[in-house]
C-alpha cells in the first residue's frame, strides 16, 4: 500500500468522471449517480488502504450502479453518474466542507487524504468534482432552454447498519425542500405492501451535508428527491434488477400522475 508523499497540482485521470446514459431520451426524469464508481487516480495510489476498504461502502453506493443503469433503459431517462470513489472527493457534499475529502470516514482513517494543501485538494476538485456537476448544469440549462419537463432523482445506496445501529428501512425518499415528488413517491412505494420506507430517513438534505438536490434541484426550481436503497437488497444482479423494476413501476405512476394532474390546470 502506497500513499502519494506530494500529490501533482493537475491530476491526470485514466477514465473520465463523468458517463452519461440515454441523453436523448425522452422522460422527464433526470437521474444523478453521485457515488457511482470506486476509480482512485493513478497518482494517488491506493490512498492508502487495502482493497478491502476500497470496495466498502465508505468508498462507494454499493449496488447503485446497476440499479442506475436500469432504471435509465427501463424508463429512457437520462442518466449522468461520477466514475471515481468518494474517497477521493465527495461529490455530492459542498466542497468548503470537511467530509468533501474525508481523513477519516466512519471508523477508517485515510492517508492519503491526511494533511492535504489546498492546491491538492484544488487539484481533486478541478478533475472530478466540478466536471461532473458542470455537465448535469449544462443538461439540465439544454433542458430548460426546450421547455422539457425535468423532475431530478438522485440515486444512493446505504449501509444496513450504521455504529451498531440497524436500520429497519429498505428504502427512503431525501428532501429538504421539495413538498410534491417526496411525499407521492413515499405513497407509492409504500404501497408496494412489502417495503419498510423512510420518510427523509436514514438522511434528509441539508445545505450543509448535500449539494446535488441543493444546488441542481432546489436553486434550479426543479421537482426533485432523493431515493437511498439499503444496498444488502442490491448487492448481485437480482436485487438491482428488482429494485429497477420497482423503483420503475412507481416512477411511471408519479410521470402519470402529474401529467394527470397539469391536464386538470390546464
Amino acid at each position: 500500500m502506497t500513499a502519494p508523499d506530494a500529490q501533482p497540482a493537475i491530476i491526470a485521470l485514466h477514465e473520465p468522471p463523468v458517463i452519461e446514459r440515454n441523453v436523448s431520451g425522452l422522460s422527464p426524469f433526470l437521474f444523478t449517480c453521485d457515488h457511482y464508481g470506486r476509480l482512485i487516480p493513478d497518482a494517488l495510489g491506493d490512498l492508502g488502504l487495502p482493497e478491502s476498504e476500497r470496495r466498502r461502502h465508505i468508498a462507494w453506493d454499493i449496488g447503485i450502479a446497476g440499479v442506475a443503469e436500469r432504471l435509465s433503459a427501463a424508463l429512457g431517462a437520462h442518466l449522468i453518474a461520477q466514475r471515481y470513489s468518494r474517497l477521493v472527493i465527495d461529490c455530492n457534499r459542498p466542497p468548503h466542507a470537511a467530509s468533501s475529502i474525508p481523513a477519516l470516514s466512519e471508523a477508517t482513517v485515510i492517508p492519503g487524504n491526511e494533511r492535504l494543501s489546498q492546491s491538492e485538494a484544488d487539484a481533486r476538485r478541478h478533475a472530478i468534482f466540478e466536471p461532473y456537476h458542470r455537465r448535469i448544469k449544462e443538461r439540465i440549462d439544454e433542458r430548460l432552454a426546450r421547455s422539457r419537463p425535468t423532475i431530478l432523482v438522485s440515486l444512493h445506496s446505504f449501509t444496513p447498519v450504521y455504529a451498531g445501529v440497524a436500520r429497519p428501512w429498505h428504502v427512503g425518499t431525501l428532501y429538504h425542500r421539495s413538498t410534491e415528488l417526496p411525499p407521492l413517491l413515499l405513497s407509492l412505494l409504500r404501497a408496494e405492501g412489502d417495503l419498510v420506507v423512510g420518510d427523509n430517513e436514514p438522511y434528509a438534505v441539508s445545505d450543509l451535508t448535500d449539494y446535488t438536490i441543493p444546488v441542481h434541484g432546489e436553486a434550479r426550481g426543479l421537482m426533485n428527491s432523493g431515493i437511498e436503497i439499503r444496498q444488502d437488497l442490491i448487492g448481485d444482479d437480482a436485487g438491482q434488477v428488482a429494485w429497477a423494476d420497482r423503483l420503475a413501476r412507481a416512477l411511471r405512476e408519479v410521470e402519470a400522475t402529474l401529467i394527470a394532474s397539469q391536464s386538470s390546470c390546464a
